[in-house]
């Protein structure tokens, strides 16, 4: 199907939302608000720290603060207007809205697979080899990583969201979901969209594989490594330095597997309700939040900066005091 299929398409479409009816929509606002306002303020102090503290400037650092800006705009796409339909009756999305959705929520998921991927291969040059550490993991490479991770995810952007909303609809315009997530979509198909659904399980599957193998074998060098260590203090190190990466890439993987890999019989819309709203709301606030809690040079460039904080402001009242 062509342009003429997609402008006969382009009517808008109705999100349901993330509870089809809720008794108390108010609270939900408010939760979902709460997590909202958590999850920007966490990841823009995260970019700003890693930004003035110069014992940030690493490479890890780095890929860490790309990680934080996926997540900020990850979370924009969605929640906002979630947020708009829980207090409005109009919950309508254009086909050109929805079509936006599914590229940025596409192009960015599969970013994050490809960033946390080469996370790992960081963690695992910093802990098998250090000496060479500054020299593998210099500004070009780490760099060329982080376009490298845009494209990767662009390009399943751009191979699926022409093909989904290129499908004929049928008369319900209805979406059983709080955004335009592709299989939630392809149910108002009026044809067979099973060709295109095993398009996109490959497309998952290949946007899967090479990260996960790259992180697969960077931990089971990482272990090999720490097992081989006399030292309780250099294996603490090397635990902590990559404790944080693995919650997140497990919290992360673990959802997109139930979406993307296991079969239909698994799948019903309340329950991928449920798993969307936990990596599309849930995981872009945590991520900072476990960064921050489980890494003491987080911790010690935030406690630096609210002292310089601090500081200013007993000057500024000193001097205020002193001219009075």
């Amino acid at each position: 199907m062509g342009m003429e299929g997609l402008l006969q398409n382009s009517t808008n479409f109705v999100l349901t939302g993330l509870i089809t009816h809720p008794a108390f929509p108010g609270l939900l606002f408010a939760i979902v608000f709460s997590i909202f306002v958590v999850a920007i303020t966490a990841n823009v102090l995260m970019i700003l720290l890693i930004h003035v503290d110069s014992r940030l400037h690493t490479p890890m650092y780095f890929l860490l603060s790309q990680l934080s800006i996926m997540d900020t705009i990850y979370i924009c796409i969605t929640v906002p207007k979630m947020l708009q339909d829980l207090l409005s009756k109009d919950k309508t999305i254009s086909f050109l809205g929805c079509a936006l959705q599914i590229f940025l929520y596409l192009t960015l998921i599969g970013g994050e697979f490809f960033l946390l991927g080469l996370m790992a291969y960081d963690r695992y040059v910093a802990v098998c080899d250090p000496l060479r550490y500054p020299l593998l993991m210099n500004r070009r490479l780490c760099l060329f990583m982080v376009l490298g991770s845009w494209a990767g995810g662009s390009l399943d952007g751009f191979m699926l969201t022409p093909v989904t909303m290129s499908f004929p609809f049928c008369s319900s315009r209805e979406i059983n979901h709080f955004f335009c997530e592709i299989p939630a979509v392809l149910r108002l198909s009026c044809t067979d969209t099973s060709p295109h659904e095993t398009l996109m399980y490959a497309c998952c599957v290949l946007m899967l594989l090479p990260p996960l193998s790259v992180i697969s074998v960077s931990y089971t060098r990482i272990l090999l490594t720490v097992h081989r260590m006399n030292s309780a203090e250099g294996r603490r190190k090397a635990f902590a330095t990559c404790s944080s990466h693995v919650t997140v890439v497990s919290m992360f993987y673990g959802a997109a597997f139930y979406t993307n890999v296991l079969p239909h019989s698994y799948h019903t819309p309340e329950k991928d309700k449920v798993v969307s709203a936990f990596y599309t709301i849930l995981t872009p606030m945590l991520n900072p939040l476990i960064y921050s809690l489980r890494n003491q040079e987080v911790a010690a460039a935030l406690r630096k900066v609210l002292g310089r904080c601090g500081s200013s402001q007993s000057i500024r009242v000193g001097t205020v005091i002193r001219k009075d």
